[in-house]
């Protein structure tokens, strides 16, 4: 009779290969896209105002850098409020386990229940928890409130991811402004350049969100080309 491979083995001879870099990434395309679309619409309308590329690129550098600190600031904010609402949830359900055990074990029991599990399965989990308090407490924050606890150096690193992605961003559609004089000659390079970019960004994307990457690329291309056409339209509307 052959011998059944142990647990571990069979761990060692499957590797599961999930990303699990998912804030991370959320935080780059928040930044990029926005630091795409932002002063690309910007250096569109002040082309179409007649402005000159050293005015646009002024205006645009200045843009970069409001827009960079602001959403830094607001993905800090973002979550740091997470971090907050968890520790506030945390010690509620840890009130709530030294107060009313038998109703936070009930809920455990119930949790389990709606995955198909009969009593006499879940009970011995439900006792063992019991005697494991973090365990407990893990077990509630997870399973009955939907939350993992927080990387406490998150809201540093995605104020910091969003700020300098949307500075990696914002600089491309300014690129032609600086060796084009003239800045409704170069609005036409930052045009290319820009939806080139955003195809790239597009498709990139799609490889980490799982989505057709052809068709993410064309939206963001597309939505990047409505925006700059309607800041250039709206300028040219005001300054003929």
């Amino acid at each position: 009779m052959d011998r059944l491979p142990d647990k571990q083995t069979l761990l060692d001879h499957h590797k599961e290969r999930h990303f699990t870099a998912g804030e991370i990434v959320r935080d780059i395309i928040i930044g990029v896209s926005d630091g795409l679309t932002v002063p690309f619409a910007l250096a569109a309308g002040l082309s179409g105002a007649n402005a000159t590329s050293s005015i646009v690129l002024t205006a645009g550098v200045a843009e970069v850098a409001a827009g960079a600190i602001s959403m830094g600031l607001g993905g800090y904010l973002a979550a740091k409020s997470e971090a907050d609402h968890y520790e506030r949830e945390l010690k509620r359900e840890q009130e709530e386990i030294n107060t009313v055990p038998d109703t936070e074990a009930a809920e455990i029991a119930e949790i389990l229940a709606e995955y198909g599990i009969q009593p006499h399965e879940y009970e011995p989990v439900v006792n063992a928890l019991r005697k494991r308090p973090q365990a407990w407490l893990d077990f509630m924050m997870k399973f009955e409130l939907g939350l993992d606890k927080p990387d406490p150096r998150r809201a540093l690193q995605s104020a910091l991811t969003i700020a300098i992605s949307y500075i990696i961003g914002g600089v491309v559609p300014l690129v032609p402004y600086m060796f084009i004089p003239r800045a409704q000659d170069a609005v036409l390079g930052s045009v290319i350049l820009t939806i080139m970019a955003l195809l790239i960004f597009g498709y990139v994307k799609a490889y980490f969100t799982g989505n057709n990457p052809f068709k993410s690329a064309f939206q963001t291309a597309l939505i990047g080309a409505i925006a700059s056409a309607a800041a250039f339209s709206m300028a040219k509307a005001v300054h003929p």
